[in-house]
């Protein structure tokens, strides 16, 4: 079990971004778990009924027609119409077993899920609602489960009636042959320590038989289970490095958009046709409108995506044929979604350079802002964040995760949205360390606030995944573009938007 888990859990952290993006965090923890479990309660006490119960049945064939086989033959006559039931009760339970251990994984994201928004429940009053929703799926899983209990139900008793079968038609046999004489196409005569022996073996040979339902019911629980894991073992890993990947031991960071098209599986094109080139110490903006891409085209660097066509470079270096550890080692995120591990805060900020110090812990804090309010706590860099940071304060949050970035110092930085969830104050502390950390790196920064990027070499607005615009602050204003538009609201000059600008703006709230 702990063999099968850790294997799972290895294959899913290296599966593909795109896996996460389509699976339920319950569906895959039921396999992590409640799946496993499962195959370890078959190996270690189906299998082992089985190996038993196949030597008693085996022994017991053996001395019955040793003793007499003609009456071996009657005894084991239902033996036929017990393998066709079991085989019957297989292809009917295979489904429902299936069903149900889906119905498990989706209750488990239930749950999940539940247990996560409890905030947004309580706020919204939402508890009667959300109550419903767990229960909905619990009763799923009670349907599956009771109809496969009915089926069960149906065959252990069947299995029971035909060993019964198997003894009473030994005892009538048996008895026929011992008080009137052989039955037809039998000869010799039967003694009675015979019909005992055989009544006292065909007891114990109808109980193993009757044992088989059990069995079967662990056996069919398994085949769900391991389909399941099995499944997950053998999805294919695209994102993957090549036998002669190149290692990145030092960047200098150029990074080259080269004609970059991207679509999830398959689907619609997020990314259309992006080209640019940020030379190394440079910043480069992305903004526009929310679903434009700019995210997704950003995480292509880390190669959290491969590209569809086109080609991003590092120093020359496509990525597809990078190492991703040395890649990803070189390049610093900071996301909308700030996540921390339940732990310490020390911990976070030195998650992926595990052998920081103490030192260059507090120093990267300090670098982020972080400092004062740490030491503000009372355990301070010992404090536990709680299950995804949970204890601290979005803007908390956000600064552990930029000092984290500023300890792994990376040649290239990239920053989605990473003061969103700070107060005006704290924001200008931290774009200060900001602006210290990118002066000789390359940084990519995504924002809606403008004014955050207003000083980067080259902003590059993006709309339906394609760059519309391009230039500095001075020049996007000038070309009175979208950008130009966007600036405008944000300073609160609705008056200088075009016509057609200024209605929507009246009638969307969206917009």
């Amino acid at each position: 079990m702990h063999a099968v888990r850790v294997d799972c859990f290895e294959k899913m952290s290296r599966l593909d971004m795109s896996f996460f993006d389509d699976k339920q965090t319950g569906e895959v923890m039921s396999i992590l778990s409640s799946d496993t479990e499962n195959l370890e309660s078959f190996l270690d006490n189906a299998l082992s009924n089985s190996v038993r119960l196949g030597a008693m049945l085996f022994g017991i064939g053996v001395v019955l027609f040793l003793q007499n086989v003609y009456l071996a033959v009657v005894t084991l006559l239902v033996a036929p119409v017990m393998v066709a039931f079991t085989r019957w009760f297989m292809k009917r339970a295979e489904p429902l077993y299936a069903a149900r251990r889906s119905a498990v994984g989706k209750l488990n994201t239930r749950l999940e899920n539940a247990i996560s928004g409890v905030e947004l429940t309580k706020t919204t009053a939402s508890e009667d609602y959300e109550t419903e929703r767990v229960r909905g799926s619990s009763k799923r899983l009670f349907d599956d489960t009771m109809a496969m209990l009915r089926l069960s139900y149906f065959y252990r008793p069947g299995m029971e009636l035909l060993a019964g079968v198997s003894f009473t038609l030994t005892f009538l046999v048996g008895g026929y042959w011992l008080f009137v004489g052989p039955p037809p196409g039998a000869s010799g005569q039967l003694g009675a320590g015979t019909l005992v022996t055989f009544l006292f073996l065909s007891q114990r040979f109808a109980t193993p038989l009757a044992e088989v339902s059990n069995i079967i019911d662990q056996y069919e629980n398994a085949l769900a289970s391991s389909e399941r894991v099995f499944g997950l073992m053998d999805i294919p890993v695209h994102v993957t490095d090549d036998s002669d990947a190149v290692t990145l031991d030092s960047v200098e960071g150029r990074v080259e958009y080269d004609d970059v098209h991207f679509a999830y599986n398959g689907s619609e094109t997020v990314i259309d046709g992006v080209s640019f080139v940020a030379e190394p110490g440079e910043t480069v903006a992305l903004v526009g409108p929310t679903g434009a891409g700019k995210s997704t085209l950003l995480k292509l660097v880390l190669r959290m995506y491969d590209v569809s066509d086109g080609a991003v470079r590092v120093d020359g270096h496509d990525l597809r044929d990078v190492e991703m550890a040395s890649l990803r080692s070189h390049v610093g995120y900071v996301g909308q979604e700030t996540f921390l591990f339940d732990g310490t805060i020390a911990d976070n900020i030195r998650y992926g350079d595990f052998d920081a110090s103490d030192a260059a812990v507090r120093e990267a804090a300090k670098a982020a802002e972080a400092h004062e309010f740490i030491t503000d706590l009372a355990d301070g860099y010992d404090t536990r964040v709680g299950e995804r940071g949970v204890k601290l304060s979005g803007g908390q949050r956000q600064r552990v995760a930029i000092a984290r970035v500023v300890l792994q110092n990376p040649a290239i930085l990239v920053l989605d949205e990473a003061t969103s969830a700070v107060d005006t104050e704290t924001e200008y502390l931290i774009q200060k360390s900001l602006d210290a950390l990118s002066a000789d790196r390359t940084t990519f920064a995504i924002a809606h606030r403008l004014s955050t990027v207003k000083d980067a070499d080259e902003t590059l607005v993006l709309e339906d995944g394609r760059v519309t615009e391009r230039g500095t602050h001075t020049d996007l204003l000038e070309r009175d573009g979208l950008y130009a538009d966007l600036w405008s609201v944000q300073a609160g000059d609705l008056d200088s938007l075009p016509e057609t600008f200024r209605e929507r703006v009246a009638t969307s709230d969206d917009d």
